[in-house]
């Protein structure tokens, strides 16, 4: 069986932020490496079970994104070992995902620093407890950002299957 290309997602909660950007950047994955890769998100505070926001599913559904079964898992050294590609929506969450996995520096990226290193950087606003014209500008700067990195983890998706 082919390894896939995995890419993580990290927020607060993982209701809101992350499953936004982890459902548009499944759907823009899909257009162009089907079958390569897999997304998936956690929190840095999330607790296990939880559904996205009805913000957030309404924000994705405005672009066609359909989010309605995601469940919340909280950030743990698993999911860091499994990805290959950790995106961090704040300085904190990059930290945390760093106390917990020191050696995962390499493949963590602040999510608007991508594909630049370090943690200094703009961070995506939470937009919990937030209108939903908030969300939906939460999603657009989210799919503006993954829009125009996408050739560069596209790039790492090839880079991967090319070295099996």
């Amino acid at each position: 069986m082919e390894n896939k290309y995995n890419i993580l997602i990290v927020c607060t909660g993982n209701t809101c932020r992350s499953p936004m950007a982890e459902g548009m950047l499944r759907q823009l994955l899909e257009e162009k490496r089907p079958n390569k890769f897999e997304v998936f998100s956690a929190g840095t505070a999330a607790a296990a079970g939880f559904p996205a926001t009805l913000y957030a599913i309404e924000a994705a559904k405005n672009w066609d994104i359909d989010i309605s079964q995601h469940l919340s898992q909280p950030l743990s050294k698993p999911l860091i070992d499994r990805a290959d590609l950790i995106l961090a929506m704040t300085s904190k969450h990059y930290q945390e995902i760093l106390r917990l996995r020191k050696d995962a520096k390499s493949k963590t990226y602040l999510f608007k620093n991508f594909p630049h290193t370090g943690v200094e950087g703009e961070d995506v606003s939470d937009p919990i407890g937030q209108s939903l014209e908030k969300y939906n500008e939460t999603f657009l700067e989210i799919r503006d950002y993954l829009t125009n990195n996408l050739d560069e983890i596209v790039k790492r998706i090839d880079e991967k299957a090319t070295n099996e």
